[in-house]
């Protein structure tokens, strides 16, 4: 057993620095030889860069293990690249400028959200959450200059790891509307499945207090949706979308 642990504590930091490469590489070749992102939720880049900016914010007060520090800023790397090239192969559709007839109801701007969040027609958008986002986070830090016992550090901390939680909700939503998993890449499936394997044989298997157990909790959470994400592979495969069939058939 002892070994394991040791073995795992080699090997698991190394894989999670790398994991943004291996999870998400296949998938931005993917789209950027089809041409298209349908099939693929484009909420999974929002929710990976909302939550690694918030990671990256909470390092200065819980100092919590390197290897989870560098993973996050690898990943706010890898995402852009993938929101970048799944915003240029967008299937047309109708979307909104943020915060513009502000009036309207959230049902009448076409996608059920606040101001239309993450479901905007342009890019800049994107851009500028991301920006105001993550200075808007600097300010706060230089202002506040919080500890590891502050409520601003546990509340960032712990909202950005529950927001990490639910990334494979928006896929799991998209398979299902579909009832295929078209557009969404296997390996990006394998790649969380074993992720999620060493991730938390790395969390149990730390010395005490080395990672929080914010993220132990919402690490078991997002194995078992990842889990649901298998089922639905399994179930579906990789077939017509139901838009797919709707069209073939009228």
């Amino acid at each position: 057993m002892a070994i394991i642990s040791t073995l795992i504590g080699l090997f698991a930091p190394i894989f999670l620095i790398l994991s943004p490469f291996t999870s998400y590489t296949d998938q931005i070749l993917s789209i950027h030889r089809s041409r298209t992102s349908a099939g693929f939720a484009l909420d999974i880049p929002g929710i990976m860069l909302t939550a690694s900016i918030l990671k990256i914010f909470y390092w200065p007060g819980a100092h919590y293990d390197v290897a989870l520090l560098v993973q996050a800023f690898i990943m706010v790397g890898v995402q852009m690249t993938l929101l970048k090239v799944a915003l240029d192969n967008r299937p047309a559709w109708r979307g909104e400028r943020p915060f513009t007839e502000m009036g309207r109801s959230f049902v009448e701007t076409g996608s059920g959200r606040p101001f239309d969040f993450w479901r905007w027609k342009q890019q800049r958008p994107y851009w500028e959450y991301l920006g105001f986002l993550a200075f808007g986070l600097l300010a706060l830090h230089t202002f506040l200059q919080p500890d590891g016992d502050s409520f601003y550090t546990k509340f960032i901390g712990g909202l950005g790891l529950t927001i990490e939680a639910t990334l494979p909700l928006p896929q799991l939503y998209t398979n299902y509307r579909a009832q295929s998993c078209k557009g969404f890449r296997v390996s990006v499936l394998a790649n969380w499945l074993f992720g999620d394997m060493m991730k938390m044989g790395y969390f149990f298997a730390s010395e005490p207090g080395r990672v929080p157990w914010a993220f132990k909790m919402c690490g078991m959470f997002q194995a078992g949706c990842d889990a649901c994400l298998g089922i639905q592979y399994w179930m579906y495969g990789e077939g017509e979308t139901m838009d797919e069939m709707d069209t073939r058939l009228s």
